[in-house]
């Protein structure tokens, strides 16, 4: 077991003793396709929580340059601008997070609602635009009970897979 640090200082284990835990691995502080995502996540948050997963999210951005993007989040935000979790997690960087063509809705539709939600995506993020999502579910014992590498930048569980994959359903809708 070992406790990561949420940019606000809040201490996360992982494993979590009492829970799963859904370790996602999304971009850069300000990533439109990443704020996207995380809205849907922060809207359904309840549900998450009453099927018994904690939410952590990770990002290859520094803590003063994720402060800016977290502030109203209900989960966990940690800050690896080293990539060591990335690394230990096989999660990767490549060209092809932006270049596949099954991304270019989700990018589109992100800069749309980023424009509506007035986000400012920074020209040059720190790390890199190339970096791919990534989502673990994991058992408080530390098994990870499921695994996805995403192929692009919109490659990742949507709220309804990650509650399909949680074990005792009766625990949620």
């Amino acid at each position: 077991m070992r406790t990561l640090t949420a940019v606000d200082g809040t201490p996360v284990p992982l494993p979590d003793p009492d829970r799963l835990v859904h370790l996602q691995f999304r971009r850069f502080a300000g990533c439109p396709v990443c704020n996207l995502h995380l809205r849907s996540v922060q809207a359904r948050h309840s549900e998450i929580t009453a099927a018994g997963v904690r939410e952590v999210v990770v990002f290859h951005s520094s803590r003063e340059d994720l402060l800016e993007y977290v502030p109203d989040l209900p989960f966990a935000v940690v800050a690896d601008p080293g990539r060591h979790l990335y690394r230990e997690f096989g999660v990767e960087s490549a060209p092809r997070a932006l270049l596949d063509p099954r991304a270019w809705p989700s990018i589109a539709r992100a800069v749309v609602s980023g424009l509506r939600h007035r986000d400012r995506a920074p020209l040059r993020p720190a790390g890199g635009r190339f970096g791919l999502p990534a989502d673990f579910l994991i058992a408080p014992d530390g098994r990870t009970v499921a695994a996805k590498l995403g192929t692009h930048v919109d490659d990742q569980w949507s709220v309804d897979e990650l509650l399909a994959l949680v074990p005792n359903k009766e625990n949620h809708p």
